[in-house]
């Protein structure tokens, strides 16, 4: 093992379990790519591999993720283009040989492992046209998903996330709504969320949108919801994306987690963080933006979070 095959912008490296994927770090790189810098992606995690003609003169090896491995594609939800997937690697057409045998090696290899692609009992309607249609979605994550703190600029406000509990949206003077200044900058504890959903910023529409448990409301339009960050000409796919998986993934690892007895009841908000909010909330009631009963009904609503 540890064939290597370099490509334009990555390099693949084949191990006994895995396909390490390292992306280069150029100023041509895509800001996606060197934002992932290398993922470790688990044969059981993918269900194909193919290589296909490119544009001018390249040939591509696409390593095709199962549905539900990765918490990238699922918060991309197919909204990526073609030259920011991270699972597709570029090569010149002279290479296409030995691509050839890449490709025959990592297929060997996923059809050789239990429960991976080609196994008996993972394959599904035989699919074989390089799709993941075919194949049995995986239970839980399998790639790793962005790590630590994250955070970054949208149009109405900044997102951020602590990388394990908590998220926040903090909102901009220039840029929120009267909705969202009304409601107050908001935090969202990870067990109060059951997912993510992420507009592409590459759009005229894109934001991030937190989803509670219980099926809050969601006939808010993003730019009135205060459990969404819209982007405008902020929020670039390579930070809203890798935050929206970040969270996701932390909202499915606490779903699969036993939560031992009283734990939930004794959890309380951070006095620091509450304190922070009412004081927030005290500017945006001296702007006038806030009427004196709203004041007094969210600064009764924060201390009771303590």
């Amino acid at each position: 093992m540890g064939d290597v095959l370099a490509g334009i912008h990555a390099t693949w490296e084949l191990e006994s379990d895995a396909l390490v994927i390292r992306f280069d770090r150029g100023i041509r790189t895509p800001k996606l790519f060197s934002a992932l810098r290398e993922r470790r992606v688990p044969h059981e995690a993918l269900a194909s591999v193919t290589l296909t003609p490119g544009k001018r003169g390249t040939v591509v090896l696409h390593a095709v993720p199962r549905p539900g491995a990765d918490p990238l594609m699922e918060a991309a939800a197919g909204q990526l283009k073609e030259g920011s997937d991270p699972y597709r690697l570029v090569l010149p057409a002279e290479r296409e040989t030995l691509a050839e045998q890449y490709r025959d090696e990592l297929r060997a290899l996923l059809a050789s492992r239990p429960g991976a692609a080609g196994a008996s009992g993972y394959e599904v309607d035989g699919a074989d046209d390089g799709s993941s249609g075919g194949f049995a979605p995986a239970e839980r994550f399998l790639v790793a998903p962005p790590s630590g703190p994250q955070s970054f600029k949208a149009y109405d406000g900044r997102a951020s996330f602590d990388g394990t509990s908590e998220v926040a949206f903090r909102w901009s003077w220039t840029g929120a709504s009267s909705e969202k200044w009304k409601a107050g900058d908001q935090v969202f504890p990870v067990r109060d969320l059951c997912g993510v959903e992420w507009r592409s910023p590459d759009g005229v529409d894109g934001y991030l949108r937190l989803v509670p448990r219980g099926g809050g409301s969601r006939d808010f339009q993003p730019d009135e919801d205060p459990a969404c960050v819209v982007f405008g000409r902020y929020g670039p796919v390579y930070e809203s994306l890798t935050f929206a998986a970040a969270v996701l993934a932390a909202v499915r690892g606490r779903d699969r987690a036993p939560v031992p007895a009283g734990v939930r009841g004794a959890e309380r908000r951070d006095p620091g963080a509450v304190a922070e909010r009412i004081r927030h909330l005290g500017e945006l009631h001296q702007a006038g933006l806030v009427t004196d009963a709203e004041f007094s009904a969210k600064k009764a609503e924060l201390l009771a979070e303590l």
